[in-house]
């Protein structure tokens, strides 16, 4: 069962090396990672898509992942209302009598346009995975040079507990 992770740390060099490593020996396998800084100056959130076979060893990862000195807070926002989007860049092969077609591709999406060359466009798209590989799908067929994504980003949606909040968290364990 794939689950949707997010781990708040201490932004520190090593973290990242320290957090995947500790998933590579418990044999999890990380779908899709994004990280960035958060509002709060010297955290970072990590977010994994990780595929989990049961609800035994998803407890074992986010105990694992809660006793790293450096990460803050553990949460699974699987089973939760969320905002969650992904980035994807893609580079298809077209020239100018294609590249209509293209465009009339990419609109239902709200996708552009960001890049054009004598053979090839490239197209912007965030959303939810699962309409990133609907375009994908739809631009297969013109011939795909490259795909470059950022992997899922997400947080829980209006009135629920929010990860971000330190103010009960020592930043210091």
């Amino acid at each position: 069962m794939k689950r949707i992770i997010t781990a708040i740390v201490q932004n520190r060099s090593g973290v990242l090396n320290r957090v995947t490593g500790l998933m590579h020996k418990r044999q999890f396998n990380i779908e899709s990672i994004s990280v960035g800084r958060t509002e709060t100056e010297g955290i970072s959130k990590m977010t994994f898509v990780v595929d989990v076979p049961d609800h035994q060893k998803l407890e074992q990862l986010t105990k694992q992942l809660n006793k790293q000195i450096d990460v803050l807070k553990v949460t699974d926002l699987s089973d939760k209302a969320i905002v969650a989007r992904e980035l994807a860049l893609i580079k298809v092969v077209s020239n100018s009598q294609l590249r209509n077609e293209i465009q009339g591709i990419i609109e239902p999406f709200r996708a552009s346009v960001i890049d054009v060359s004598k053979d090839s466009v490239s197209v912007q798209v965030t959303g939810k995975p699962d309409k990133i590989e609907a375009l994908i799908d739809l631009l297969r067929p013109y011939g795909i040079k490259e795909i470059a994504r950022t992997g899922l980003t997400a947080f829980a949606r209006g009135h629920q507990p929010q990860v971000t909040e330190f103010t009960s968290y020592s930043l210091l364990k």
